[in-house]
């Protein structure tokens, strides 16, 4: 219905004509006719316009407008004249109808296309409300209990490969979650613990581009499952991604999108409980309650002992290091030249940062 919707408004019109929905993925063009310029020519090829170009037009408030918006040309950018015409559905913004202006398309000429727009708009009203109905399913789809997951599968129309993500609620970004491009099945109140969280369903290949499209614009931190194949196995994505999300939150070197492909031991110490991590972290109760003795030790460790490596990482002397170690062995009884010990003493570290 789009692409036919778009080629009546081209021929209408007699404009090269894209339309594209809130999260600048291309659904549908018309043939090109006339001039057309790099911005148009990616948009058809990527099927969807870059950050930056993105970032470009929505500088002249198209997300808000009521009425078309004109976009001069600009030499330096490549960058034709054209015509943004946001597609508002019950004064919500679903999409944009982008024309190619060469000066022929005043508001009269523009008006004659409005049943045609409005059309469009309708369609993709419509479209975001089945998507956020299915999104509900999630709930069942993510359940360890398999009559729902059964259930979820027979009423959802998703293909393999896809990931789970995991970000935290609130009310602002909740309200954007119908932005998302297609593909994208989204439950922003999903419970999960003490806080309700969003989650997501994405295909594969977006994950990493969306969750940190996501992370930019909300300035949150974010969790990124392991992609399923098997669609009645992505619940186990979904618990990689809240875990994922948890050590984000606790482990800023990990973040501020943690993928659970690459969180390392912290996917064995995110699956333990808060009393089992308690427990492990008593093993260095005496080092915690020194912040540097901590910093010196976890970074001997984690650089597996190299002496040289770690006073250089610290900026300190290697008499300075040889003195801090043999301090922590003494506060935790624990010779650091055992390997044992030093597995223990690194675990129980690890542990501390999850608390």
């Amino acid at each position: 219905m789009l692409q036919e919707t778009v080629d009546e408004i081209a021929a209408r019109l007699g404009a090269s004509a894209t339309l594209e929905d809130r999260s600048f993925q291309l659904l549908a063009y018309a043939a090109q006719s006339g001039d057309i310029d790099m911005v148009r020519q990616e948009s058809i090829l990527r099927r969807r316009a870059t950050d930056q170009v993105r970032a470009y037009f929505e500088g002249y408030g198209i997300a808000g407008a009521h009425g078309p918006v004109r976009i001069p040309a600009d030499a330096d950018l490549g960058v034709l004249a054209r015509v943004c015409v946001p597609l508002r559905h019950r004064e919500v913004t679903y999409g944009y109808l982008w024309l190619l202006d060469d000066g022929t398309l005043g508001d009269d000429v523009l008006a004659s296309v409005g049943d045609l727009v409005s059309r469009a708009a309708a369609a993709l009203a419509q479209e975001a409300r089945s998507r956020q109905d299915m999104g509900t399913s999630l709930r069942r789809l993510f359940s360890s209990d398999t009559e729902e997951r059964s259930w979820a599968l027979s009423r959802l129309d998703v293909r393999g490969p896809v990931t789970a993500i995991a970000v935290r609620s609130s009310p602002d970004r909740v309200a954007a979650l119908w932005t998302l491009p297609r593909g994208v099945l989204a439950d922003p109140a999903f419970p999960a613990g003490d806080e309700p969280l969003v989650a997501l369903l994405v295909p594969a290949g977006q994950a990493r581009e969306l969750a940190g499209r996501i992370q930019g614009m909300y300035g949150t931190v974010v969790g990124v499952g392991a992609p399923r194949d098997d669609l009645s196995q992505v619940w186990r994505s979904w618990r990689e991604a809240v875990h994922a999300l948890g050590v984000a939150g606790r482990v800023p070197a990990l973040g501020p999108v943690a993928a659970w492909s690459r969180l390392g031991v912290y996917r064995s110490l995110a699956r333990m409980s808060q009393a089992g991590l308690r427990e492990l972290a008593e093993e260095v109760a005496g080092l915690a309650r020194d912040p540097e003795l901590v910093r010196t030790v976890e970074s001997y460790l984690d650089r597996a002992g190299h002496v040289q490596e770690t006073a250089t990482a610290l900026g300190v002397h290697r008499q300075t290091l040889y003195y801090r170690l043999a301090k922590a062995e003494r506060l935790t009884g624990r010779d650091l030249a055992d390997g044992e010990n030093r597995l223990l003493v690194h675990l129980a570290l690890k542990a501390i940062r999850l608390l």
